[in-house]
């Protein structure tokens, strides 16, 4: 029996290949999908809370605003000065309504909301997004800047909150003696303070600074704005708890040589070195034992040794033997150490330190505490302390020792109405600033002859050391090579550009431009006559500089021009610091430019200027560029 045969129609066939593809394409589809919502939630994650981690940052800088002006309100006159709020009445009108500054609930809450901002840009979804090229780069600042407000809330802040108000009524109470027992208790405390701000600073300074979101920019150079003014100021601190009190003699008495500086006449410290005193210290209480003029110490030589490198720098000027001299280095702690050894030598006395300071420190401080009245009923005051003892004075006195003896009785005017305003606590605020300020500008130094004390004052401006931290340096200093008194009128100005990056270096331009605004004639002879040897003529009010340039380590020297000539400089080395020098001649009435061109390593960081304190200031320019990556 036969079937019937059945024809068979062949179906469609698939690819196997295409059906294993084909069972993929939905759950595919399903992975995209997830994906992009993912995406999607997690940018509107970081976009809420980055909305939100502004308002806490806002709310932020409110409560500091507050925390500074309550704090001001401690350290006022008086104290606790009561702040004034409106209130609406229920009948619409406003009243004044005193109220208490509270910085410890203006500290709590700034705090709280940085813990805030800080939480909210935190977790895996931040630090993803952070780390994308390009894209991340402004959430990895804004990331960075609420941590680091969080630090600074918590861990700085908080602590000074408590320790300003205790230095304040400690002030209110008791005068010198109670604020360095206090100070003295709170160092740990201000050195701690001091390190986390150093340290924030520097995690604030590795934030992205340019980025597609000009707001983030923006929060990141105020940040960096206010950390430069804030950590300065706690290192201040810290290094004043840490070496005031006992210098100040809180353990033992002390004794210090101050030698007043004459800005006049040009020195590598500042100025010529002229009157002195010798002050004594007893548990905070302040003495002067005797005043002294230069002639005094003329001739006194002191036996130190500085080492070979300073000899060779300096020696032919001989330091160490003429006092006019003794200060020729920017190293202020050579110059200590020669006035500590040549005061031993002509009195027989040991100090425990030696403090230089000029005019420009006598205005600050006569402007926190009133003027002193001169013998004669001149009154030396904030206005005309510098003009007074740097120019209208070597008109009035023609004869030398009756000059010398209104120096005297300036600084004995001043020293007896500076004493008097350190027994009054309301003054002490007003002193503070005063000081901070003179040193910052360099106007004040200070050196110790105790070595755990002068290793803190050489790592701080007060200590006038040639800075020893990495990183390019730029400075400009000037040494009166004529014997006049003509850099009362001298201008300075230092632009320092950076050049192209090569693999080992970058090329550096230095432009040194200096102004002799002396008055072609009315000045006196004492201010004009010339001391110098020279082999030409030179006219009234000519001066001539000693003009140094230091440059960072490992830089070199390349050409250098002068008024547009190639000129030779004298290349030497301080304290591991190339130093190219010009004798230079500065007519009255003119400008002299002189230009470097260096190779210098390569840096990250713009360059530490080193700045000389004179009657007029520096005008120190640090062009834009590239910084080479190290």
């Amino acid at each position: 029996m036969h079937m019937p045969r059945v024809q068979l129609r062949p179906g469609p066939v698939r690819d196997p290949r295409l059906s294993h593809l084909g069972g993929l394409r939905r759950p595919a589809r399903n992975l995209l999908l997830a994906t992009t919502v993912l995406l999607l939630a997690g940018a509107a994650w970081i976009v809420a809370t980055g909305l939100l981690a502004r308002s806490e940052l806002l709310a932020t800088q409110r409560d500091l605003d507050e925390l500074r002006r309550s704090l001001g309100a401690e350290l006022a006159p008086g104290g606790k000065a009561a702040a004034v709020t409106r209130r609406v009445a229920p009948d619409g009108k406003t009243a004044a309504v005193a109220r208490r500054p509270d910085p410890d609930a203006a500290m709590r809450s700034a705090a709280s909301h940085a813990a805030r901002a800080h939480r909210v840009t935190t977790g895996p979804v931040w630090y993803a997004a952070a780390h994308v090229p390009f894209v991340g780069e402004p959430l990895r600042t804004v990331r960075g800047a609420a941590d680091a407000v969080d630090r600074l809330t918590g861990e700085v802040l908080a602590p000074l909150v408590h320790t300003v108000p205790q230095l304040a009524d400690t002030a209110g109470k008791g005068g010198v003696p109670q604020i360095l027992t206090a100070l003295r208790g709170q160092a740990p405390a201000l050195t701690r303070a001091a390190r986390i701000a150093a340290d924030v600073r520097d995690q604030v300074g590795e934030l992205p600074t340019s980025t597609w979101l000009p707001a983030a920019d923006q929060a990141q150079a105020q940040l960096s704005r206010q950390l430069d003014r804030l950590s300065p100021a706690l290192t201040d601190a810290s290094v004043t708890a840490r070496v005031l009190p006992p210098m100040l003699g809180t353990q033992e008495k002390r004794r210090y040589l101050l030698v007043f500086q004459n800005t006049a006449e040009a020195r590598g410290t500042g100025g010529l070195p002229g009157a002195f005193a010798v002050l004594g210290t007893d548990k905070g209480r302040l003495r002067f034992e005797r005043f002294g003029n230069d002639t005094e110490l003329a001739r006194t030589s002191a036996n130190v040794n500085l080492g070979a490198e300073y000899a060779a720098l300096y020696g032919k000027h001989a330091p160490t033997r003429v006092w006019v001299n003794s200060n020729i280095s920017p190293h202020f702690p050579y110059a200590a150490r020669i006035w500590s050894a040549a005061w031993r030598k002509h009195s027989g006395q040991e100090v425990d330190g030696a403090v230089a300071l000029d005019p420009s420190v006598l205005s600050l401080l006569l402007r926190a505490v009133g003027p002193a009245r001169l013998p004669d009923g001149t009154m030396l005051t904030a206005e005309n302390a510098v003009d007074l003892t740097e120019r209208s004075s070597y008109a009035t006195y023609q004869d030398t020792r009756e000059r010398k003896r209104f120096f005297l009785d300036a600084a004995r005017a001043a020293a007896s109405t500076l004493m008097d305003a350190a027994d009054d606590p309301r003054l002490l605020p007003a002193m503070a600033s005063a000081v901070h300020e003179a040193q910052q500008d360099g106007h004040l130094k200070i050196w110790s002859a105790h070595q755990a004390e002068q290793r803190l004052l050489e790592s701080h401006p007060l200590g006038g050391a040639l800075p020893h931290t990495p990183g390019p340096l730029a400075g400009l200093v000037v040494n009166n090579a004529a014997g006049t008194k003509l850099d009362y009128y001298l201008d300075r100005r230092l632009t320092w550009t950076p050049g192209p990056c090569t693999a080992n270096d970058r090329s550096v331009t230095a432009t040194v431009t200096l102004a002799n605004r002396a008055p072609a004639s009315g000045l006196p002879h004492y201010v004009t006559q010339r001391l110098d040897t020279r082999s030409y003529r030179t006219r009234h009010g000519d001066n001539r500089l000693l003009v140094s340039y230091y440059a960072s380590a490992g830089a070199g020297l390349i050409k250098a021009t002068l008024d547009g000539r190639p000129v030779l400089l004298h290349s030497s080395v301080e304290r591991g610091y190339p130093v190219y020098t010009l004798d230079l001649e500065l007519p009255a009435r003119s400008n002299r430019t002189l230009v470097l061109h260096l190779r210098e390593p390569h840096a990250d960081r713009a360059p530490v200027l080193l700045r000389q304190p004179m009657v007029t200031p520096l005008q120190a320019t640090v062009a834009p560029g590239r910084t080479c990556q190290v």
